[in-house]
């Protein structure tokens, strides 16, 4: 009997979140010239892109942010020890366009993630009021950088952390990917991580992330969680122990992302964050998998096998709580421009995160780490 009511609890409570959320979570809003400010009147931004090995993405999100350029617009790009032609691609686009410049990273610190170090690299070159790091695999709509930043000034941002719209191609990328925004639009209330200054009310997507400077270099910059994997999520904790404004907003399709190409990078990407995410503690680690387990594969079980179970109410109670955790994984796809219908799937998006969570474990036992892009990273 406690397990129909933990779930039915918990579920109720997921889902109102979620509707909470679909209502109120900021969205960018389309460019409307009659409505910014003159080009005169925005502040110098610095746009800064840590990139490492990333020929296949770069030119084309240098290509959106040339097209948006406006007086005190720079944008800087910092090839890690590329492999690729990243440099290269560059290069070519400073030729034509003034605002583009590449720098060369620095030989990676004892202590520092990868990209931790070329982003405290970049905010060391900008010379920008406004510090606006950006994946290179960010795409960005006509008006987009101008939508950002009257976003931050209309909610009061000292950072603005923007999820971007998750392009998904792959059947891997669609049972993984959306979870990411399930886990902010269902799990944590957006009124509640703008109004409290707790880091427990702290959540923020490394793909978009734009800082007054003011407010980066009070918090440390990224010298302040050098060795986080996570270190959106650290630096937004940050900003709320500073007892500065943390807002978010959806990229509303202004701004998008195709995170992970294809099934074996989403594997990889994921298995990087899934310790980090829970704190680099396999209890907690071990709790969520439970609670997802018991929300949102469980009551399929019970439905689909449970006429014998010794628990009340067979078939309308697991019913009633499988539809309650399809609805919880709906509304956060329709609010994040996701394949609604994917929401049936959500069970097996729970094995193959149980699936990432072991995977993550043996990396860590065997190697001391998680293997990305070349390199193995700690996260201490």
């Amino acid at each position: 009997m406690l397990f129909p009511l933990a779930a039915t609890l918990g579920l109720a409570v997921l889902l109102a979140i979620a509707i909470t959320n679909y209502r109120g979570f900021p969205r960018l809003q389309p460019a409307d010239v009659g409505e910014n400010p003159p080009l005169s009147a925005l502040p110098r931004v610095s746009v800064l892109i840590p990139a490492r090995n990333e020929a296949a993405h770069i030119g084309a999100a240098l290509e959106d942010l040339a097209e948006q350029a406006f007086p005190g617009l720079e944008i800087f790009v910092l090839d890690d020890h590329s492999e690729d032609a990243t440099a290269e691609i560059v290069c070519a686009w400073m030729r034509r366009t003034p605002e583009v410049r590449l720098l060369c990273g620095k030989p990676l610190p004892t202590g520092w993630t990868g990209k931790n170090w070329a982003c405290a690299q970049l905010a060391a070159a900008a010379t920008g009021d406004i510090l606006l790091f950006a994946d290179a695999d960010v795409r960005w709509r006509p008006g987009a950088l101008r939508s950002v930043l009257r976003t931050m000034q209309v909610l009061d941002a000292d950072l603005l952390t923007v999820w971007p719209t998750q392009i998904t191609v792959t059947w891997m990328e669609r049972l993984t990917v959306p979870l990411m925004a399930m886990a902010v639009m269902a799990y944590l209330p957006v009124w509640l991580a703008h109004a409290f200054y707790h880091p427990l009310a702290a959540a923020a997507n490394g793909q978009c992330m734009v800082f007054r400077r003011s407010a980066y270099e009070a918090i440390g910059g990224h010298a302040a969680v050098r060795n986080a994997i996570v270190e959106d999520v650290r630096l937004a904790q940050k900003i709320k122990e500073a007892g500065l404004h943390l807002r978010m907003a959806d990229g509303a399709g202004l701004v998008a992302c195709r995170m992970y190409q294809g099934a074996r990078a989403a594997l990889d990407g994921y298995t990087k964050n899934i310790f980090a995410g829970h704190g680099n503690r396999l209890s907690l680690l071990a709790l969520s998998t439970l609670f997802h387990w018991c929300l949102f594969l469980v009551p399929w079980l019970w439905l689909i096998f449970g006429r014998g179970w010794p628990l009340p109410g067979w078939p309308l109670w697991p019913l009633t709580l499988v539809c309650a955790g399809v609805a919880v994984r709906a509304i956060t796809a329709h609010a994040t421009r996701q394949r609604v219908a994917d929401a049936l799937l959500l069970p097996l998006s729970v094995l193959i995160f149980t699936w990432i969570a072991g995977r993550a474990l043996w990396q860590r036992l065997r190697y001391g780490g998680v293997h990305w892009k070349g390199r193995l990273i700690h996260d201490g």
